[in-house]
């Protein structure tokens, strides 16, 4: 069974988020669905109506949206995943003008699935990172910021 679960959620982020199929909504995430820590006030998101207005947000603004699965983890029914957002920053939908910019984060996402569909999902990503990515928020100077940080905490 866990095997099963890793490639129902592998295939979940190919063809949901990378290649943008709508149906697969669908087939693989129920009207009962509900998935946690979502959108910029990381609401609950219940079912596939509400969750393509999030797709299309996200693959608007970063519309060569792609997302690696970099690791999954399955136990019983659930999955742990890992995994890297890249796309450049073209289109409207993250509060700022479009700015060119590649942007890239990482998320943590654990998935509980029934009958291979997702039934309830618990989502981590760098939503900050991402808004000092696009210039929504200010970030700290160049590649310095780490060795600065750690002379001051030392």
């Amino acid at each position: 069974m866990s095997e099963l679960n890793k490639a129902v959620v592998q295939r979940w982020f190919e063809e949901v988020w990378n290649q943008g199929l709508d149906a697969t909504v669908d087939e693989l995430f129920p009207a009962g669905g509900v998935a946690h820590g979502l959108g910029d006030a990381e609401l609950d998101v219940h079912g596939p109506d509400e969750f393509r207005p999030l797709v299309a947000n996200i693959r608007g603004a970063l519309p060569d949206t792609h997302i690696s699965v970099d690791d999954l983890i399955a136990e019983g029914d659930k999955v742990a995943v890992r995994i890297t957002l890249t796309g450049t920053h073209t289109g409207l939908g993250l509060g700022v003008p479009p700015t060119g910019r590649r942007v890239s984060i990482q998320g943590i996402i654990i998935v509980q699935l029934a009958n291979g569909r997702l039934v309830e999902a618990w989502n981590s990503y760098d939503q900050l990172g991402l808004l000092r990515q696009v210039g929504a928020l200010p970030g700290l100077p160049g590649p310095e910021r780490r060795d600065t940080f750690l002379s001051k905490h030392q």
